[in-house]
């Protein structure tokens, strides 16, 4: 593998409020060395020197909510109809696109079909097809009437989700799913306001026996947890029982805030805002307007969830971007403007919002196994992003693929302009 000596160029850490000067030497798939202000790294040591003119080197994006297997489709239903064939096709053009916007790694966050994700992963991994690094995910498991279980009385509806009634039908399930390789496991434990008043987000359709079979089974096999938790008491279900993704959290009362401050470092709360925002004033287009946003409870898990994330990320809590792009009005390739949406929502600066796009996403995806990426420092893997401006001052930028003029993945190029930046 080349050496390569980025030069001239500002460096966002992961960690940082500010830019820095810097240079950065990649050698093999690792950051090696690090300078800074006058400081400089010894030409000899570099196979190649890149001079960035300028430009802001970043760790890779990292994604904790991510669903490459969605076709940019209008509801979940028509995810579900996708047959398996065009649906493996869709999740290879979604990863490549990930990879192609700077995200270098992502979580799946409930897989379209039982294998979909893991076998995307496989393939990335032996190199057969461009994408992140991925932590592959089972489909979202749910019950009966959930989030997810379309059917009716008189008609079957094939379900997004693994639809299971009771702790043993959970049991039996999630152990067959990490049989067969999933790195994690996804259950929801609430409703949603996309369900058009069937089962709104405040309400929690599972018991706690279902929960605690699926969290104990998937801890005893060594895999990971995560769960669609609007509803106030779903989120203290996985405070409970260990479930370190809490996707939306949306109505958590200020006891639970409380509680999950407390336990801050055990869990990443992902809001996926965007389905919320998008939905309530962007939609329209698909037969979705604001009325209509605000007659099924969108507008208000909006609201409510924006408050709620505000006192999150005041509390200490670990709130992250992204999440549940992949529908027709929050398409697949703009998950940055998640970025914009935590400042002008939940009063992040910019700085900790790239923070929690980078390096505290470079946690979560790492979880318990040691492996360092989210960070420019010695020793962290070298997944790496030139971008043409200061994002500290434009998060915008990051919507832009040609200002994103470089992404490196593992020490190696995947795309890098021939332009001068």
């Amino acid at each position: 593998m080349t050496a390569y000596l980025f030069t001239n160029v500002k460096i966002f850490e992961g960690t940082k409020p500010k830019l820095e000067a810097g240079e950065v030497l990649v050698e093999g798939n690792r950051i090696t060395a690090v300078a800074r202000g006058r400081q400089t790294i010894g030409r000899e040591r570099a196979g190649e020197v890149i001079d960035g003119g300028g430009a802001t080197l970043m760790p890779g994006l990292i994604n904790p909510h991510c669903h490459f297997t969605y076709s940019n489709a209008v509801s979940l239903a028509d995810i579900t109809a996708l047959p398996v064939e065009e649906n493996l096709l869709v999740a290879i053009r979604n990863a490549r696109t990930y990879l192609d916007y700077g995200f270098t790694a992502v979580i799946g966050m409930a897989s379209a079909k039982p294998r979909l994700e893991l076998v995307v992963r496989n393939a990335v991994n032996k190199g057969e097809f461009p994408g992140p690094r991925i932590r592959a995910c089972t489909p979202e498991y749910t019950v009966s009437g959930g989030v997810g279980d379309d059917s009716r009385l008189d008609r079957f509806v094939p379900s997004i989700g693994l639809v299971c009634n009771g702790a043993e039908e959970f049991r039996r399930s999630v152990r067959q799913l990490i049989r067969e390789g999933v790195d994690l496991v996804k259950f929801n434990n609430a409703g949603d306001s996309f369900t058009f008043g069937r089962v709104g987000g405040e309400c929690n359709p599972m018991t706690d026996d279902e929960v605690r079979a699926i969290c104990e089974t998937t801890l005893n096999l060594g895999k990971r947890l995560a769960a669609h938790a609007h509803a106030d008491g779903g989120v203290r279900q996985c405070i409970k029982y260990g479930v370190e993704f809490i996707n939306h959290a949306t109505f958590s009362s200020a006891a639970t805030i409380e509680l999950l401050a407390k336990h801050a470092a055990r869990h990443y709360v992902i809001p996926a805002i965007a389905a919320r925002y998008n939905t309530t004033y962007e939609a329209q287009a698909w037969g979705i307007t604001e009325e209509i946003a605000t007659q099924i409870g969108n507008k208000r898990e909006l609201e409510v969830g924006s408050a709620n994330m505000a006192k999150m990320h005041r509390a200490g809590i670990k709130v992250l971007p992204f999440g549940d792009y992949g529908f027709a009005w929050i398409p697949i390739g703009q998950d940055c403007r998640d970025l914009e949406h935590l400042v002008n929502l939940f009063g992040f600066e910019p700085w900790e919002a790239l923070r929690a796009a980078t390096a505290y996403g470079g946690e979560a995806w790492a979880g318990n196994s040691g492996e360092l990426l989210g960070r420019i420092k010695p020793g962290y893997w070298a997944d790496l992003l030139l971008v043409d401006g200061d994002p500290l001052r434009d998060l915008s930028l990051l919507r832009d693929r040609e200002r994103i003029t470089h992404v490196m993945k593992d020490g190696e190029f995947y795309r890098r302009s021939t332009l001068v930046v």
